[in-house]
């Protein structure tokens, strides 16, 4: 009994690693990639700067982010440099057109870029929310891995997450590119860093209550939240014939 004790928290020891550090991943995130750019573009607004200048210099901090990111990791990292190129190819579009409206729009072109790509992963071996899954609990992507080639339903689940994230962030980029062409240019970045919250927070909470109802929460971090009631089908660990 000793033995088992020990081995249950020691798993939830790992548990908690693993959200800690995804916890402060999504931190870092919003700090380079919202709470930077919009601050600096108020402060340099506020300074007497322009509104294309503002609107390119505050683009630097997602950049600079991305690529420290591939700098610490030593490793190229395609998501990272499509950011780039994206931050770029807006910038020097912005330059050339002299038109601050561009520069704002590149953030939905660059999301309905992602959301593409998202549901394009369907059509993959493994699809987008399985695969950031597995980034962010490494220390499970071997019991990840039997579960998703035992179990259709288990496939299924993550097939339905990655639509959904998909199908919102189709939504998110359509929802900014409006902004940047319908609303005073001053209120945009504001708005566009609020919007990021509210679409996360959606999909996140979607998401999370997807996970508790199918069992997969369970599945995932046992001992944490309730086995939802019914066989063993309610954890994801039966299969129905289907992939």
């Amino acid at each position: 009994m000793a033995a088992l004790r020990d081995e249950t928290e020691l798993a939830q020891d790992s548990n908690q690693r693993e959200q800690s550090a995804a916890r402060r991943q999504f931190a870092v995130t919003m700090l380079c990639d919202v709470v930077l750019p919009v601050g600096l573009y108020y402060v340099l607004r506020s300074a007497g700067c322009g509104e294309l200048v503002s609107l390119l210099v505050s683009a630097a901090a997602p950049a600079l982010s991305t690529g420290y990111s591939i700098v610490k990791r030593r490793r190229v990292d395609s998501i990272g440099l499509f950011v780039i190129a994206i931050l770029v190819l807006a910038g020097l579009g912005s330059l050339i057109s002299g038109s601050p409206r561009l520069t704002l729009a590149r953030g939905g072109w660059f999301t309905g870029l992602i959301a593409l790509w998202i549901l394009g992963s369907l059509f993959a071996s493994r699809p987008f929310t399985y695969q950031a899954l597995k980034t962010l609990l490494p220390g499970k992507s071997e019991m990840l891995e039997g579960f998703w080639r035992a179990d259709p339903r288990f496939r299924r689940i993550w097939r339905g997450l990655t639509v959904l994230w998909g199908g919102g962030l189709l939504v998110d980029a359509v929802l900014r590119v409006i902004m940047a062409y319908t609303l005073p240019v001053d209120t945009v970045p504001a708005l566009d860093g609020a919007l990021y919250v509210v679409t996360y927070v959606v999909l996140q909470v979607i998401t999370h209550i997807i996970l508790h109802k199918t069992g997969v929460f369970q599945l995932l971090f046992p001992g944490r939240g309730r086995r939802p009631a019914g066989s063993r089908a309610s954890t994801g660990t039966e299969g129905d014939g289907t992939a």
